[in-house]
């Protein structure tokens, strides 16, 4: 009987990162035809639902499904979200199966994707020593340390495997410091030109605003500032699905629970310890919000205590 995948995204509010995520999906229906039924669903934003998509597979007469997070870091999606719709969907038919497979994370194919990146960039700008160049990494950003500090240990991976004079990560929101303080600071540092690199799948709103502050400070600076393409359904990220499935079907799909703040005591996050994982986008679901409307994001006290030591 064949088995089937469900490739989970998270939703975008903008149109061409829907197309995207579906040019994604087509990919590896077509790379996983002869084994598997491929479907896909959305955890907010969108249609269809992981519930949808689910049930759809088990009209196909489904009964084994691989679940794939479209997720690079494990935050709060990978840990609560997404665990939480598929118990809840697995518990609506007693002879259904889903195994849910790890995030991207930290590996190989994420790292020489980055290089890839970075690389073609280079290609295209005047050539100048790396030693000339900061390289900032982008990262979605959590209140989840563990997530935060993945992509902080690619920065350093690639920082020392590159060569580059300086390199730092900033994050889209939640996380502090954010695109547009990171790049306050790294402007103090005089480099001759800085990378940013978005560690993200597609194009949508927060990607979209990563660029803007980017063009912005290049726009106002003396010196360059430049950006990278998203990672895309690159070869290399076909590669890590391939590896993440491998994972799911032989049990060995293990997350990272040494520094996860909900099973040990973190620094910062004591109270987290024990606590309940349930899913926080019920009330969203295939909701589409106003292209205006933002996130809401809380500042924690450490970050604010170094705003005002900075100045900024």
């Amino acid at each position: 009987m064949k088995e089937g995948i469900l490739l989970c995204g998270h939703g975008t509010r903008r149109e061409a990162g829907v197309k995207s995520f579906k040019r994604l999906v087509s990919i590896l229906k077509e790379r996983y035809q002869d084994k598997y039924e491929v479907d896909y669903g959305f955890l907010e934003f969108n249609h269809p639902t992981y519930e949808a998509a689910v049930e759809r597979m088990y009209a196909q007469g489904i009964r084994k499904i691989y679940a794939l997070p479209v997720i690079l870091f494990a935050g709060s999606h990978a840990k609560n979200d997404i665990p939480y719709e598929l118990n809840t969907l697995q518990g609506y038919h007693d002879d259904l199966t889903i195994s849910m497979g790890k995030h991207i994370g930290v590996s190989s194919f994420l790292l020489d994707l980055s290089l890839k990146r970075i690389e073609e960039t280079e290609k295209k700008l005047p050539k100048i020593d790396r030693k000339e160049t900061c390289l900032v990494v982008v990262g979605r950003g959590t209140t989840d340390p563990d997530a935060n500090s993945d992509v902080a240990k690619l920065t350093s991976m690639l920082w020392d495997g590159m060569g580059f004079g300086f390199a730092t990560t900033v994050y889209s929101g939640t996380a502090f410091p954010n695109v547009e303080e990171g790049l306050q600071l790294v402007e103090k540092l005089g480099f001759k030109r800085t990378i940013v690199i978005p560690f993200f799948f597609f194009t949508g709103v927060l990607l979209e605003r990563i660029y803007k502050s980017v063009s912005d400070m290049d726009a106002s600076s003396n010196l360059e500032y430049v950006y990278t393409d998203p990672f895309g359904a690159d070869e290399l990220i076909l590669q890590a699905f391939d590896e993440r499935l491998h994972e799911a079907k032989n049990g060995i799909a293990n997350m990272n629970c040494q520094l996860c703040k909900y099973r040990k005591q973190v620094i910062g996050f004591e109270e987290d310890k024990g606590k309940e994982q349930i899913g926080h986008h019920l009330n969203v679901k295939g909701i589409l919000f106003e292209e205006d409307e933002k996130p809401n994001e809380e500042e924690n006290g450490f970050a604010s205590k170094i705003k005002k030591m900075l100045g900024i």
